[in-house]
C-alpha cells in the first residue's frame, strides 16, 4: 500500500512539474509572438525574404502612399470639387437615400406601383429634395474630412518623396516635377502615359507588387502620373532597420520552434497521463475538478480564453510585452487544468454523459419512462399522443432539441425491434443458441425473453432428436458388428460345401446361399461403415495431397475395372499440382465409392467425364456419367440411404455408396454435392485450395 501511494505521489509532483512547462512554454510563445508582430509589427514570413526591396514591409510601407495618393486623384481630387459635389457619385447617393425611398414607397401617395422604378425614383427626388439634399451635404462634410486627413498624412511623410498630379491636382512632397529627377535616385516608381518603370528590378520582381501597380492602374492614364523615389539615406536607414527586424524575427522564431515544441511533449504527455494513478493503471480516476460539468467547463475556457483576449487588446502597444507574461500564466494554467478534465472524461468516455444539458433532458427522459412503462400498450399510446404536442408547446423555443429527442426515442425503439428482427432471421436459419438482448425495457424486452424461450424448447428439441439419432447409429453400428461374425462363419461353411460332392440340385441351392451371403455381407459391411463416418466417430488424419496426383494414379489402378467397364473416361485437369489438406485413404475412398457407383449404373459405351477446376478459394472435383437407367427420382432421394436410382430394378450394391462418400467428405471438412439433369447424373466434390509451399507434397495415396 505505501508503495502505491509513493508512485501515486510521485507521478502527481510529475504532473504538476510537466503542467507548470507546459503553461511556461506556452507564455513564451506568445511572448515571442507578441515581440514580432506586435512590438516590432513585423512578421515571421521575413525570414524567408532576401532583402529589404524584395519584402513585404517595402509593400506594406509603400502601399499606403499610392492608396492615398490615388484615392485623391480617382475621388476627391481638391477641396472645391467636393464642395460642388464631385464626389458623390449617382449610385453612392441612391444608397445612401435607400431610407429614404422606402418611407416614399410606404408612405407617399405619388408612388405607384404600375409605373417603372426609374419614374417612381425621379418623383421620390422632387418629394424629398430637401431631405436628399441634407443627406448630400452630409456626405460632402464626410468627404471634406477624408480628403483633409489624406493631405494631412501626405504632408507628413518626409520620405520617400512623391508627385503626383491629374493634370489639374498636384500632390507632392518635393520641389521636383520632372520624370527625370524622380530616376536620379537609387530607387524609384514612375507611373504615366500607360508605362511604368521601376529600379531596381528586384521590386518589380515582389510577389505583391501588384498592391502598388494596380490602383494607379485604375487612374485615367493619359493625363495622371506617379513619381516615387527613394533617397540614399532614407533607403539605407529602411534596409537597416529590415535587417534588425529580420534577424529579431529569425531569433524570435528559434525560440518559438522551441517552445511549441516543449508545449507538445508536455501538454501531450499530461493528456496521456492524466487520470491515471500509475504509469500501468488502465482505469480513469476522477476528482473533485471533474465533477464540473463538461458544457461548463468548455463556456469556462471559452469565457477565460475571451478575458484574455480583450485584456490583450485594452493593454496598450508599448506595455503589452510587460503585460502578457502576468495576464498569460494564470489563465492558461486553469484552462489547462479545464481541458485536462475534459480528456479524462473523453478516456472514461463520459463526455457527452457529464453534461448539465445531458443530465436535464436524461431526467426528463426517466419520469417519462418511468410513466411510460409503467401502463399498458393503450397507456402508452395515448401518453404519446397527447404528452408529444404538449411537450413541443412548452418548449417552443428549443423546438429542434425536441423534435431530437423525439428521434432518439424512436431510434432506440426501431433498433431494438430492429435486434429481434435479427434475431428471429439467425434463428431461423438454423442458429439456435443465439439469444435476443434487447437493453429497453417494454414490449420488446418481453417479446425477446418469449422468442429466448421458445429458441430455449427447440434448442431441447433438437438435442433429444440428436441424441435419439446417435443411439441409432451406435445401434446400427453394433449390430452390423455383432453380425460380422456369425455371417462369416456362414461364407465360410458355403464355401466348404461348394467343395462337396452335391446332387445338381443342392449345388443350385448352396450357389443361391454364396450369392446372397455376399450379398448381405457387402450390406453390412456398408451399414457398419456408413453408420461409422455417420456418428462421427471415424478418426481423420489431415495431410497435404495433389488431388490431380491422387486422381491420375487412382484411375490407373483401376484401369481394368474401366476397361471392362466399356466406358470412356475423360479426364480434364490444370497442368500445375493443385493441393488441399485431407485424409488421403479416406478421400480416395469416397472417389472409389464414385467411381464404383459409375461402373454400375452408366450407360455402357458413353463417356464419363471428371474434371478438377479452381478459383482464388477452392477446388471443385466433378464426376459426370449418363445414367443407364431413368433416373426418376431427385438428387435428395438419391442421397438418401438404401437408394439406387431406379428402385424397381434389382442389382448389386447397398444403395449406401453416395452416403458413405458423403459423410467421408463432411468429415474432411469438404463439400459433396450431386445433381441430375435428364438422365444426367453428376457428383461435386469442394475443398478449399491450400497454397503451394516448398513443404512436402503427398502425391502418392496411401491406399
Amino acid at each position: 500500500m505505501d508503495i502505491k501511494l509513493k508512485k501515486f505521489s510521485h507521478l502527481l509532483t510529475t504532473k504538476i512539474i510537466v503542467l507548470m512547462i507546459a503553461v511556461v512554454c506556452l507564455t513564451g510563445i506568445i511572448k515571442a509572438v507578441i515581440q514580432v508582430e506586435v512590438v516590432h509589427d513585423g512578421y515571421f514570413g521575413m525570414v524567408m525574404e532576401e532583402d529589404y526591396l524584395s519584402s513585404n514591409a517595402y509593400i506594406r510601407e509603400n502601399e499606403k502612399i499610392v492608396d492615398n495618393l490615388t484615392t485623391l486623384l480617382r475621388e476627391y481630387k481638391s477641396e472645391d470639387h467636393i464642395l460642388k459635389g464631385g464626389s458623390i457619385g449617382e449610385e453612392r447617393l441612391r444608397m445612401e437615400t435607400m431610407e429614404l425611398y422606402s418611407d416614399f414607397e410606404l408612405s407617399s401617395k405619388d408612388y405607384r406601383p404600375e409605373l417603372r422604378e426609374a419614374e417612381n425614383y425621379s418623383a421620390f427626388t422632387k418629394e424629398y429634395a430637401d431631405k436628399i439634399a441634407q443627406v448630400k451635404e452630409r456626405l460632402i462634410k464626410e468627404d471634406l474630412r477624408t480628403y483633409h486627413r489624406l493631405l494631412q498624412e501626405l504632408t507628413e511623410q518626409r520620405n520617400p518623396l512623391f508627385y503626383a498630379s491629374d493634370g489639374v491636382n498636384v500632390y507632392t512632397n518635393t520641389t521636383m516635377k520632372e520624370k527625370s529627377q524622380f530616376k536620379e535616385y537609387p530607387a524609384y516608381l514612375v507611373f504615366g502615359d500607360y508605362k511604368k518603370e521601376v529600379y531596381p528590378s528586384e521590386i518589380e520582381e515582389n510577389e505583391q507588387f501588384r498592391f502598388i501597380t494596380d490602383p494607379i492602374e485604375e487612374l485615367n492614364q493619359d493625363k495622371t502620373v506617379v513619381y516615387i523615389a527613394f533617397t540614399d539615406d532614407f533607403l539605407s536607414q529602411k534596409i537597416n532597420e529590415w535587417n534588425q527586424d529580420k534577424a529579431l524575427v529569425t531569433k524570435n522564431l528559434s525560440i518559438l520552434a522551441a517552445f511549441l515544441l516543449g508545449f507538445l511533449l508536455s501538454f501531450g504527455y499530461l493528456l496521456l497521463v492524466t487520470g491515471r494513478r500509475s504509469f500501468k493503471d488502465d482505469h480513469v480516476h476522477l476528482h473533485t475538478v471533474n465533477r464540473l460539468y463538461n458544457d461548463i467547463n468548455i463556456a469556462l475556457c471559452i469565457s477565460l480564453i475571451t478575458i484574455w483576449g480583450t485584456s490583450m487588446d485594452n493593454v496598450a502597444q508599448q506595455n503589452i510585452d510587460k503585460i502578457a507574461i502576468p495576464i498569460t500564466i494564470p489563465i492558461s494554467a486553469v484552462v489547462f487544468v479545464l481541458i485536462l478534465s475534459l480528456a479524462k472524461h473523453i478516456k472514461n468516455k463520459t463526455f457527452f454523459k457529464h453534461t448539465l444539458i445531458f443530465a436535464i433532458i436524461h431526467k426528463l427522459i426517466t419520469i417519462v419512462r418511468n410513466v411510460y412503462e409503467s401502463g399498458n400498450v393503450a397507456v402508452k399510446t395515448v401518453l404519446i399522443v397527447i404528452g408529444y404536442p404538449l411537450l413541443v408547446a412548452v418548449t417552443f423555443f428549443m423546438f429542434p432539441v425536441t423534435i431530437g429527442l423525439a428521434a432518439w426515442f424512436a431510434y432506440k425503439k426501431v433498433k431494438s425491434f430492429q435486434v429481434i428482427q435479427d434475431g428471429v432471421e439467425r434463428i431461423k436459419a438454423g442458429n439456435l443458441q443465439h439469444r435476443i438482448d434487447v437493453v429497453d425495457r417494454g414490449e420488446f424486452k418481453t417479446l425477446a425473453n418469449n422468442i429466448n424461450s421458445i429458441t430455449d424448447g427447440l434448442t431441447m428439441a433438437v438435442d433429444r432428436e440428436l441424441k435419439s439419432e446417435r443411439l441409432k447409429t451406435e445401434l446400427i453400428t453394433n449390430v452390423s458388428h455383432d453380425i460380422r461374425t456369425p455371417l462369416t462363419s456362414i461364407i465360410t461353411y458355403v464355401d466348404l460345401l461348394k467343395g462337396e460332392e452335391a446332387t445338381p440340385r443342392a449345388a443350385e441351392y448352396i450357389e443361391i446361399l454364396d450369392q446372397k451371403s455376399k450379398r448381405l455381407k457387402l450390406l453390412t459391411d456398408d451399414l457398419f461403415e456408413a453408420a461409422k463416418a455417420t456418428s462421427g466417430n471415424i478418426s481423420v488424419d489431415f495431410e497435404k495431397i495433389d488431388i490431380v496426383s491422387l486422381i491420375t494414379q487412382g484411375l490407373g489402378e483401376v484401369n481394368d475395372r474401366i476397361e471392362a467397364s466399356h466406358l470412356q473416361f475423360k479426364l480434364n485437369h490444370p497442368k500445375d499440382k493443385m493441393y488441399i489438406k485431407a485424409d488421403g485413404k479416406l478421400l480416395w475412398r469416397s472417389i472409389e465409392n464414385l467411381l464404383s457407383n459409375i461402373f454400375k449404373y452408366a450407360l455402357s459405351g458413353s463417356r464419363v467425364y471428371i474434371d478438377i477446376e479452381a478459383d482464388d478459394r477452392e477446388i471443385q472435383l466433378s464426376f459426370k456419367n449418363i445414367s443407364a437407367y431413368e433416373l426418376n427420382i431427385s438428387a435428395d432421394e438419391l442421397m438418401e440411404r438404401f437408394k439406387r436410382g431406379d428402385e424397381s430394378r434389382s442389382s448389386q450394391g447397398s444403395g449406401l455408396g453416395l452416403s458413405i462418400a458423403k459423410s467421408l467428405i463432411e468429415a474432411q471438412k469438404g463439400k459433396f454435392n450431386i445433381h441430375v439433369d435428364g438422365d444426367l447424373f453428376k457428383a461435386v466434390i469442394t475443398f478449399p485450395m491450400v497454397p503451394d509451399t516448398h513443404t512436402k507434397d503427398v502425391t502418392d495415396h496411401p491406399f
